[in-house]
């Protein structure tokens, strides 16, 4: 485990809330959160913060919180939920956030493991799912909610608006005064500092146990990569419960003491990045295909002459844009022809992604095409991939300023150490590994071998300048019947670059042939359908329509154009595929609350397809059972067409 040694650059500061209390004694008035409320942004400097937390902290003692207990953070991102965790480290308790859009059977557990005794809560909502369960959780004990709005009725004694737990809190801290100090005195750096909880792709989700230590060693690399400083802004909008989001919008802002910006809500958040114009970002690949996906549609609806511009400036700009980011050598007619670009359209596109101001931008949590890298920092926005898991505080790997690549992870970052075992699992040792699962000794020693490097569970390998190259993971990296290797990730992710393809699941394990289910992106499609003239009635309309099949099958054969110069993977291009009649949706159960595909799951569940596709079959009808978001269940159902995708010849190296 760290050791004192590891914090002799912070002087002491080894805990978040030793360090909320240093911002706001020696910065007390820069900008330390802000939120969108009613259209207006609110801030609270670092002694604001620092007020807050400490009445808070004492509201949570008055109400009988100790040293160990567990609070669940539910919510969006919210400037009292962030500060309701620093208030339980305070204390010695550890903040659990959960997935705020989980329903409330999917909460019990993460509830009854942790032994919850508190909860605080964002609103309403997030109250009444705590109001259905509160009987089969045996430890609950209070409820705190945040936005009071539709709470009048609420009489439960255990329920508390958070002002009056701060009013509670500063009455006690004014008759103990010393009792705050003393507390966040006791704290060290090998306490717990939160526990989150594992998407729960294979079973029941673990508790992740962070230590102090672990996630501020963490945010200090990524510090000092980046050059982060108090000069800064983050939009958080990601969900609390992830990884990313706390070693970004909690842990590097407390280090740092740059600023932490959240939406309004969910729907405004284009808006609201475009306001702050953040310096630092970050977001899986989806928000990234997301964003590009926006872009392209609105520029297939522009005039022709818009048209020729962008198509001519980017072509310049895939060209030199990475060199002239990366501070390469260019030429200058290039530099001129970029410059102008740059005027006309780069800028304009950064400003319409609201990156105008962006120093860093960070991508993870699955791999992304390099397509979609390359676009983005073609355009001048410094985005870079980092690899870690929950298990290490999402720090494994970072790509330093003038060493980035499309393919790999970047190289390991600040005090990390890589190993790649003889089967090719990534292994990884360094002050960001997790404590233990909670309760679950067996798990931990399962995933720390005999030298304590934690098993990633990744398959990959360092390429020869020590950056690490992901392929897949272990467990899903198959052969083929020909002994051919079959990487399905890396395959997916291929195929989800183009616009109009959301979402692919391919198997080809111990087969003849690589098969693909694929979920159209329906707002892309849907646009490339209104603009030819074809009506449809919604998604599984849309997606049955021949058209669009002739759309995706397009795509395939790209990628499989693609795959059969990459050696490794050659022989997995897709033989047949189907549109999946329904989107994959996390409701029902097909994918974690972070959007992963739950393979297993969905192999079990369409067995009649996979059947289907391998049986040589034109067409299989199927009938699915669908949740709605009010609850309600029905049904969706089909006859999917079956398409075959042309392959290319693998070229076999002489050796």
């Amino acid at each position: 485990m760290p050791t004192q040694a590891n914090f002799s650059s912070l002087d002491g500061l080894h805990t978040f809330p030793r360090l909320l209390f240093h911002h706001a004694k020696t910065r007390p008035n820069a900008p330390a959160m802000r939120e969108k409320y009613l259209g207006i942004w609110q801030t609270w400097s670092w002694s604001d913060v620092g007020e807050r937390v400490r009445a808070l902290a004492c509201g949570l003692a008055a109400l009988g919180f100790k040293r160990g207990d567990n609070l669940a953070i539910i919510g969006d991102n919210r400037p009292h939920l962030y500060m309701m965790m620093t208030a339980a480290q305070c204390l010695g308790g550890v903040p659990v956030p959960l997935y705020q859009d989980a329903v409330a059977n999917e909460m019990l557990f993460v509830l009854q493991d942790a032994g919850v005794r508190f909860v605080v809560v964002e609103d309403q909502e997030q109250v009444d799912k705590m109001l259905e369960i509160k009987d089969q959780v045996d430890t609950l004990e209070q409820v705190i909610y945040d936005d009071p709005r539709g709470m009048r009725h609420y009489n439960q004694v255990f329920l508390h608006d958070i002002h009056e737990l701060m009013e509670m809190g500063r009455i006690h801290d004014r008759n103990h005064p010393d009792f705050l100090n003393a507390e966040v005195e006791q704290g060290h750096f090998d306490d717990v500092s939160v526990m989150l909880y594992t998407s729960g792709t294979t079973g029941k989700p673990k508790g992740v146990c962070q230590t102090h230590a672990a996630f501020i060693a963490a945010a200090q690399g990524g510090v000092q990569v980046d050059k982060m400083d108090g000069n800064g802004d983050i939009l958080s909008y990601l969900p609390m419960a992830w990884v990313g989001d706390h070693l970004f919008s909690f842990a590097q802002a407390l280090v740092a003491g740059f600023t932490i910006n959240c939406p309004e809500s969910g729907e405004t958040v284009m808006t609201d990045l475009r306001e702050i114009g953040p310096t630092y970002y970050f977001a899986p690949p989806r928000v990234f295909e997301s964003l590009l996906t926006s872009v392209m549609i609105r520029m297939e609806d522009a005039g022709q002459i818009k048209q020729n511009l962008f198509h001519y400036f980017m072509d310049v700009a895939k060209r030199v844009g990475g060199d002239i980011l990366d501070g390469k050598p260019v030429s200058g007619s290039d530099r001129l022809l970029y410059g102008l670009g740059n005027l006309i359209i780069f800028g304009p596109l950064r400003n319409v992604l609201g990156m105008s101001r962006i120093r860093v931008a960070y991508t993870a949590g699955a791999a992304i095409g390099p397509e979609l890298f390359r676009f983005y920092r073609s355009i001048g926005i410094n985005l870079k991939q980092l690899y870690g898991q929950t298990e290490t505080c999402a720090y494994v790997c970072l790509q330093p300023d003038g060493q980035v690549k499309s393919d790999t992870v970047g190289a390991p970052a600040p005090g990390v150490e890589i190993k790649i075992a003889d089967n090719g699992e990534v292994l990884v040792k360094g002050p960001m590994v997790l404590k233990g699962y909670y309760k679950r000794p067996d798990a931990t020693a399962e995933s720390l071998n005999a030298e304590g490097y934690f098993m990633t569970g990744d398959a990959g390998f360092l390429d020869e300048d020590g950056h690490l190259k992901i392929i897949d993971r272990a467990k899903d990296v198959g052969k083929l019947h020909n002994g051919a290797m079959f990487a399905p990730n890396y395959i997916e992710n291929k195929l989800k670059f183009f616009q109009h393809i959301k979402e692919v699941v391919c198997f080809g394990h111990e087969r003849d042939m690589v098969c693909a289910f694929i979920n159209i992106d329906v707002g892309a499609v849907g646009n490339w359908a209104e603009r030819r003239g074809i009506a449809y009635s919604g998604y599984t309309d849309l997606a049955g329509k021949a058209e669009v099949l002739e759309l995706i099958r397009e795509c395939v054969e790209k990628v499989n154009a693609d795959l059969v110069h990459d050696s490794m993977v050659a022989d997995s291009q897709i033989h047949r595929f189907l549109v999946l009649h329904k989107e994959l949706d996390p409701d029902d159960d097909e994918l974690t609350r972070t959007r992963k595909v739950r393979r297993n799951f969905v192999a079990e569940k369409y067995k009649v397809l996979i059947d289907a596709l391998y049986g040589g079959k034109a067409n299989q009808f199927i009938e699915t059972e669908v949740k709605f978001e009010d609850g309600r269940r029905g049904k969706v159902s089909a006859d999917l067409k079956i398409i075959d995708v042309k392959t290319f010849p693998v070229v076999k190296k002489v050796a």
